[in-house]
């Protein structure tokens, strides 16, 4: 019997969100269902209600959670009635080229629950195939991620998306090590959460940058031993002189932005790193010498969604939040009841939170 519940819902483009009540059906084959305890407001969740993702309205927003497995569909073998899971949007498939090749966080397969999650009798589009502004969501087995029960569900839900993304960024893709220099090009909640990765992994020297000095405050409270103020000073110059002339072994953007990723390019050493972490307009366009593509060396990496494997990634850091040793809880500026959404979002957009939570 379908689940009557309630959701936030983007209706049309550029529109301010409304509560409805929505029908999510029984779980079927490889579906489960998660009653959702906490979820995180994400950029991209905006990104969706102004159309910037698709125009498959209306969509159910939300999919930075955590909850509780109420039901499971056939064949789930995964999870259970009663874990307690964090939410992901990378469900490997684990039989593509990708996965076969023993890179299942590259995987170009990932899947959704098959079954649509209705309103009014229309088909939702759920963000990033989980929809999780609500009491209720389906998704596939393999978006249910079990981790230990004594998290937090408004921290923990953060892993699913923004924190994932940013510590990935450095930890994974970055490869980050001990005695490595980092800079870190925006510091919301994807790029602190770098500063955090970096942190975790070792690195000596890590260096925030941004145009808002609230946002290098917190970025030393996640470890940024020293912060570049770029509306003041050219970032690159400063971070040379940072390092002893040299430059980053590693250099994380997390805007998005032609600008900012040209800094990161030029502000890190030679056979250094590139991390492109923040989203792009689609409109966007970088232009850089090619001698000083090949006259530079080193990589030029983006990072899709940390290339985490959710199954191993999200149950350490977890752990290590446990353990006091990754401060998730530095990243919650506020809990939030499912109405607030829209001013979380006003919120997000002046830059006075690094995450609004939507605790149910």
């Amino acid at each position: 019997m379908p689940h009557s519940v309630r959701a936030v819902i983007a209706r049309a483009k550029g529109e301010p969100v409304s509560i409805e009540t929505i029908e999510v059906p029984d779980p079927g084959p490889g579906e489960v269902l998660v009653g959702i305890q906490a979820c995180g407001v994400c950029h991209t969740d905006l990104h969706y209600r102004e159309g910037a993702i698709n125009d498959e309205f209306p969509f159910l927003l939300g999919h930075e959670a955590a909850g509780i497995v109420e039901e499971v569909g056939e064949g789930v073998t995964n999870v259970a009635p009663g874990d307690f899971v964090i939410l992901n949007w990378r469900a490997v498939c684990g039989q593509c080229r990708s996965c076969q090749r023993g890179r299942p966080w590259n995987c170009f397969e990932t899947h959704n629950a098959n079954q649509k999650m209705t309103l009014n009798g229309q088909p939702l589009s759920p963000a990033l195939g989980i929809g999780a502004f609500a009491e209720k969501t389906l998704v596939a087995a393999g978006q249910a991620t079990r981790v230990d029960p004594a998290a937090r569900p408004e921290a923990a839900g953060l892993i699913g998306c923004g924190v994932m993304a940013g510590l990935g960024a450095a930890m994974n893709t970055g490869q980050v090590g001990r005695g490595d220099s980092v800079a870190v090009f925006g510091c919301g909640g994807v790029g602190n959460a770098a500063i955090e990765g970096s942190r975790l992994a070792g690195a000596h020297t890590i260096i925030a940058v941004d145009i808002d000095p609230r946002k290098l405050d917190l970025a030393r409270e996640f470890g940024a031993t020293h912060t570049v103020d770029s509306s003041q000073e050219d970032p690159v110059e400063a971070i040379r002189a940072m390092t002893g002339g040299n430059g980053v072994d590693v250099a994380i953007e997390a805007i998005g932005l032609p600008s900012t990723y040209e800094q990161a390019f030029y502000s890190r050493d030679l056979a250094g790193t590139v991390v492109l972490v923040g989203v792009p307009n689609p409109e966007a366009r970088v232009e850089l010498p090619m001698i000083e593509v090949f006259g530079r060396g080193g990589t030029l990496k983006s990072s899709w969604y940390g290339d985490c494997l959710p199954s191993r990634d999200f149950p350490m850091l977890v752990d290590l939040y446990l353990q006091g040793r990754l401060d998730l809880d530095r990243f919650v500026s506020e809990t939030i009841n499912l109405d607030e959404v829209e001013a979380a979002f006003e919120k997000m957009e002046r830059g006075e939170v690094l995450r609004s939570v939507v605790v149910l």
